[in-house]
């Protein structure tokens, strides 16, 4: 997109009449974030006219101009759905944003990604599992992606680039934030050695409970499937396991979690795999993403 239809994005995304994923919609049947946000605010819904806002269209777009600008200087891109590097796994699914905030790069290659996550207070044992999925999954080219949050993500990330692959980072706050604050050098590395820290949240937004569902969202959206490392049944892992299923990614859950009874139920439903070792997960991977599955065998 050019640099004035991003800046309607912004203005519309501003203005703020519907939930983003039906400007995404709006966006892919129009082909222009002007020509939506002029629809947006002069013509009539349902029967009741939508009241402009204080400032016309024109003013809008420069006022979201200079804040792009702003936010270009610290760094970061903004990628919308219309773009080319907007990323093949998040415009697969049906509540795609059409906007987000990325600081570092995405790649093509991203789209070979999963998500590993996992509970905020780790025992050892599923610190060390966590290190040994990203390890593994680094050796086999994927892309390892998490949430950027205490404990298995935080190990993920680490383990990934210390293995020397590639990891990015879905956070849910703006990019000008890092939660928890401990981490802002662990996202900062991220984003300046190679990987991505991505946001559909404006750069300055605060942390806030209501954020890291929609965060989770983003990141199953970006992903091929999710990684469930260690977790409890108030874990926020079981709303990505949940988001993940809708959007028809595979969930994959490690066979100690099954002492738990959400895990069991979770292991009941389509779509979920159950695995022990690292060479079990990608073995299940590869056997799901293979296109020689999807052809009958004769002898």
């Amino acid at each position: 997109m050019t640099e004035p239809e991003i800046a309607a994005l912004v203005a519309l995304l501003r203005v703020g009449l519907r939930p983003p994923p039906a400007y995404s919609e709006l966006l892919e049947q129009h082909g222009s974030a002007l020509a939506v946000l002029d629809r947006e605010l002069s013509t009539a819904h349902e029967g009741q006219t939508i009241l402009l806002p204080a400032h016309t269209p024109a003013e809008l777009v420069a006022s979201s101009s200079a804040d792009i600008a702003a936010w270009t200087a610290h760094n970061i891109k903004l990628v919308t759905v219309l773009d080319r590097l907007y990323p093949e796994n998040l415009r697969a699914v049906h509540d795609r944003p059409p906007l987000v905030f990325v600081a570092g790069r995405l790649e093509p290659a991203d789209q070979r990604s999963l998500a590993v996550i996992g509970t905020r207070r780790p025992s050892d044992e599923g610190s060390e599992r966590a290190r040994a999925i990203a390890r593994h999954l680094t050796n086999f080219g994927y892309t390892v992606v998490s949430g950027l949050a205490a404990g298995i993500d935080t190990i993920a990330h680490e383990a990934t680039l210390t293995a020397g692959g590639r990891t990015v980072a879905v956070i849910g706050t703006g990019l000008q934030r890092s939660y928890p604050p401990e981490n802002s050098p662990l996202q900062d590395t991220i984003a300046t050695g190679g990987g991505a820290v991505v946001s559909q949240f404006w750069p300055d937004t605060p942390p806030h409970r209501k954020h890291f569902p929609i965060r989770n969202a983003l990141m199953s959206g970006l992903t091929r499937g999710t990684v469930i490392v260690e977790a409890t049944p108030t874990s926020g892992t079981r709303i990505q396991a949940r988001l993940a299923l809708a959007h028809g990614r595979p969930v994959f859950m490690h066979r100690s979690l099954l002492s738990q009874d959400w895990a069991l139920a979770l292991a009941d439903r389509p779509g979920t795999y159950v695995f022990q070792t690292p060479s079990e997960l990608t073995d299940a991977i590869e056997r799901l993403w293979s296109t020689d599955a999807l052809v009958a065998q004769t002898t």
